[in-house]
């Protein structure tokens, strides 16, 4: 049996959560641990914390394991709960956890990797083949009113910092790990492509990093604007279906004052916007694919051959974490004008259907369990 110790404040009210099946049916029931659990800090293993979650974000994946049912190999085969975009506070801890205690107010990073593999052991955790990465399918996701999770993930927080700023440090540690592996430098002419969530998220980066000129494109002219009003100074580009990836360059050379792109963001994963960017991007440049796309498609080879031009890819994040703590303390980054709309986790379906719709203007929808 393992030790614990526990809060003050004892939860009173039943552990539910989100769910979704291959039917495509989103609803909130009764999940574990059991509310008896949590209240006497039972079941947790070594290394392991209980936790009340808070906020939670909803995220783009999250919409599409529910819509599609799967993202490439990812399939939901049975009811699943969703969300990994997470903070909370500590109810019990493991007699073996040192590093926190109850009452501690932190953040998730909702990945379990197994410490032993290649990846785990170069520091590059997000590459563990077997690695639990909360709400993906089968590992249960984090919207749920209470949750088990090893210590070592989870991140304290500063008293400066709300549960939304700690939620919305997982799509921040996204930006970070792709603003790191880019090389995004001071100075560097750069694109954005996608002014949602994620593309937002870097969008505030690549401001910080000190890149100029900076451009930012999206084909919902609603969605411009709100990235002109996050960062004043970066301008905007509608996309049209109709136009073609040269026009898409033209256009980019045009809004940059006759350079070419040092480096583009590529937050969208689309077919189409890749390859805009790899005809947009400076001989010698990147075109850096941050977004989630098809299993397979088709890309200007000779264009990248010609140019030397590198495409690189992210999976997920590693080691970004306390840098994104610390930025968001800083105020470097600012997330706060991102969280658009709020729900009670009773009112997650209506939240999931908010943020489902581009109608309503939602970027980031939040979640929130009030023990």
């Amino acid at each position: 049996m393992s030790a614990t110790t526990t809060t003050e404040v004892k939860p009173t009210k039943a552990n539910i959560g989100v769910f979704t099946n291959p039917a495509h049916e989103l609803w909130v029931a009764e999940a574990q641990p059991s509310l008896e659990e949590v209240e006497k800090g039972e079941g947790l293993k070594e290394g392991e914390v209980m936790l009340s979650i808070k906020s939670t974000g909803i995220c783009g994946s999250d919409i599409h394991f529910w819509h599609a049912g799967c993202i490439g190999p990812m399939i939901v085969t049975d009811t699943h709960i969703l969300g990994h975009e997470s903070a909370g506070t500590i109810l019990s801890v493991h007699s073996s956890v040192t590093t926190l205690k109850a009452g501690d107010r932190v953040a998730i990073e909702p990945n379990i990797p197994c410490h032993a593999c290649e990846p785990c052991l170069t520091g590059r955790y997000n590459g563990c083949e077997s690695v639990e990465f909360l709400s993906t399918p089968p590992v249960p996701g984090l919207l749920r009113r209470y949750v088990k999770h090893p210590a070592v993930w989870c991140h304290k927080l500063p008293d400066s910092m709300t549960f939304e700023d700690g939620a919305m440090l997982e799509p921040l540690s996204v930006a970070l790990a792709g603003m790191e592996r880019a090389g995004v430098r001071l100075g560097d002419p750069v694109v954005v492509c996608g002014a949602g969530p994620i593309g937002l998220v870097t969008l505030l980066c690549c401001q910080a990093s000190g890149a100029t000129p900076l451009v930012i494109t999206d084909i919902d002219e609603g969605r411009l604007k709100f990235a002109k009003e996050l960062c004043p100074g970066v301008e905007t580009h509608k996309v049209e279906f109709s136009h073609s990836a040269d026009d898409f360059a033209t256009a980019m050379k045009t809004l940059m004052g006759g350079v070419e792109p040092a480096v583009v963001m590529e937050c969208t994963g689309v077919e189409s916007s890749i390859n805009a960017a790899i005809q947009s991007v400076k001989f010698g440049g990147k075109v850096f694919v941050i977004g989630v796309g098809k299993n397979e498609m088709k890309i200007p080879f000779m264009r990248l051959s010609t140019r030397e031009i590198d495409l690189q890819f992210q999976y997920r994040y590693a080691n970004q974490w306390p840098k994104a703590i610390r930025l968001v303390k800083s105020g470097v980054i600012d997330l706060k004008k991102l969280v658009t709309h709020r729900f009670k986790l009773e009112d997650a379906v209506e939240a999931f259907k908010v943020a489902a719709d581009p109608k309503t203007g939602a970027i980031k929808v939040q979640i929130q369990s009030l023990d």
